[in-house]
């Protein structure tokens, strides 16, 4: 059985991707990153999991912004951190 799209990914009607390939808390401090994330409810462009800062989870700990697209090239996903759900568009 297909599992239903969560409401926060639903919400989403235009996937925002970063202008810059750049994590700006990194840039900030002198720190590097692995993959870059979109905030989906105020456009910020930060650093994955796999980055040593995990900069895109800690915004969503201080902001509750629910959904990050992937920001990097090719890649064409969503992802809900309080349902935990991924969503190809």
């Amino acid at each position: 059985m297909k599992e239903e799209t969560c409401e926060h990914i639903r919400q989403v009607t235009e996937v925002t991707i970063g202008d810059e390939y750049l994590c700006e808390e990194c840039m900030k401090v002198g720190g590097t990153w692995v993959h870059l994330r979109t905030c989906q409810t105020c456009g910020v462009t930060l650093c994955c999991d796999t980055s040593p800062a995990q900069h895109m989870t800690a915004h969503y700990h201080a902001t509750g912004h629910p959904v990050i697209a992937s920001a990097e090239p090719g890649e064409r996903w969503l992802w809900c951190y309080p349902d935990e759900q991924i969503a190809r568009y």
